[in-house]
Parts: structure tokens; C-alpha cells; sequence
């Protein structure tokens, strides 16, 4: 079971992300005991959906499903409706309705739009209790008249081990970052990927340091730096990559940019300041 498990992923992590949903429901096909366990190990894009009771949009995922109902973080009710589904306790359930409604301005500052939900759970092992942050932002300017839409999906989970005036934090994050265009002169590019990474801090909590705030100062961190080596990779390197395969200008127009590169050093190397 071990060896196919790792095998199953391993085969995951080559395949094409735009293609993530269709490739794991392939797998499940191939492998039904393992269901389970590679629904809670791949992370897919985030679905949306609709609350009536509270007339709000939230994000799906395994953190909010029991058997096959889904439940919304802000009216704590489950969707198709579970008389016995799993909800945080009172005092979690506090917590839970403070953190939606900061990732909430979190997501409207840092991503204009999309949908952000944050749900909560007592765990067992130890750890006080454990939260996911999910964040969903979708662009599509081919409405406009612009060949270009993409997809932004966060996904944020953290462990916390209260220890009465501090607590330590355990954060794991995953990005997945989808982008595609078209045009008659390039036909279909798609770009997608994603990016997970792991931090632990400990932070003192207090009326000034909440768990909230804590969580929220991590979150915003890791989003900064997972957006910033997802420029580097994605962009800046298939642009070195395209340059290097082929060049905008001529080799005539490039050794006439050198030479005139040169002389310039060399007029400035001689001219006496």
C-alpha cells in the first residue's frame, strides 16, 4: 500500500497541473484503496460554493467536508444539510468567525476579489487545535476582449500548540498558480505549477497578539515569499529559458550592440575625471 502511494504521487507530481482533477480521478479509477489517501495528499483547485442560509460564497476542501455534505464557515451549517456533522466547539467556533472575517479584508486588500474561507478543528494529538486559511482569486480578460485568464488558489493549514502566554505555530502552505492565453500568431500557452513550503515560529499571545494575528502576520509572510519565487521560477526563467533558444534581435543587430557596449567602456575607462 506504502509503495503505491509513494508511486501514485511520484506520478502526480509529473503530470500536468492544468490537468490535476482529471489525472487524480484517473488514479482513483486505477487504484480505488487509495482513495482516501490521495484525496487528502493532492491538493486540487479550490471549488466554490454557495451558502443560503447566509447568501455567501465559501471554498470546498477536506477540512470542511463530512461524508459527502460541505460545511460554511459562516453559518456553521452543512450543505446538503448533516444532522451529526463534525463543528468546531463554542470556543473554536469564536475563533473560526474572527479569522473569516479578517482573511476576509486579508483577501480584499492583497487580491481585490476572489473568495476566502477559514475553517477550524480541536485535534487530539496534543496540539491544541488546527485551522486551513483558503484563498481563491480568478482573472478572466478574455471577457474583455484580452486573451488571458488564470487562477490563484491558496491553501494555508496550521497546527497550534497553546502554552498559555506563548504558542507555537506550525505552518504549511501551497500555492497552485494557473495562467493560460491564446491568440491566433501562438496558439494555446498554459502555465501552471504549484509551490508548497513549510514554517514554525512561536509567538507570544496576549490581548495585543491574538491567535489570529499570529496566524495572520505567517500567512501574509509565506504568501509574499511563495509569490516571489513563483515570479522567479515561472517567469524569469522561461524568459532566460525563451532567450536562449532564440533571440529577438539578429546576430548582426546583437554584435553591433556589443561592439557599441564596448566602446563606450572603453571611452569611459580613458577619459580622466
Amino acid at each position: 500500500m506504502a509503495d503505491q502511494l509513494d508511486s501514485a504521487l511520484d506520478l502526480m507530481r509529473r503530470l500536468p497541473p492544468s490537468q490535476i482533477e482529471d489525472n487524480l480521478a484517473g488514479l482513483i479509477d486505477l487504484v480505488p484503496d487509495l482513495t482516501e489517501n490521495l484525496l487528502s495528499a493532492v491538493d486540487q483547485p479550490l471549488k466554490i460554493a454557495h451558502d443560503p442560509v447566509s447568501k455567501r460564497d465559501y471554498l470546498l476542501c477536506d477540512y470542511n467536508r463530512d461524508g459527502d455534505s460541505y460545511r460554511s464557515p459562516w453559518s456553521n451549517k452543512y450543505d446538503p444539510p448533516l444532522d451529526d456533522g463534525a463543528t468546531p466547539s463554542s470556543e473554536l467556533r469564536k475563533f473560526e468567525v474572527q479569522a473569516n472575517e479578517v482573511f476576509d479584508i486579508y483577501r480584499d486588500l492583497y487580491f481585490e476579489g476572489g473568495i476566502s474561507s477559514v475553517y477550524a478543528w480541536d485535534l487530539d494529538d496534543g496540539a491544541t487545535f488546527a485551522t486551513c486559511i483558503l484563498i481563491k482569486k480568478s482573472q478572466d480578460q478574455s471577457k474583455k476582449g484580452q486573451p488571458m485568464k488564470g487562477t490563484w488558489d491558496s491553501i494555508h493549514v496550521v497546527e497550534v500548540n497553546d502554552k498559555q502566554k506563548t504558542a507555537h505555530y506550525k505552518l504549511t502552505s501551497t500555492c497552485m498558480l494557473n495562467i493560460e492565453t491564446e491568440t491566433a500568431s501562438t496558439g494555446r500557452v498554459n502555465l501552471g505549477g504549484s509551490l508548497t513550503r513549510q514554517s514554525e515560529s512561536d509567538f507570544p499571545v496576549n490581548e495585543a497578539n491574538s491567535h489570529v494575528t499570529n496566524i495572520g502576520r505567517m500567512v501574509e509572510d509565506m504568501e509574499i515569499k511563495i509569490r516571489t519565487t513563483l515570479e522567479q521560477i515561472y517567469f524569469g526563467k522561461t524568459k532566460d529559458i525563451v532567450n536562449e533558444l532564440r533571440s529577438v534581435l539578429g546576430s548582426t543587430t546583437m554584435n553591433q550592440r556589443k561592439e557599441l557596449s564596448k566602446a563606450i567602456g572603453t571611452s569611459m575607462a580613458n577619459k580622466p575625471f
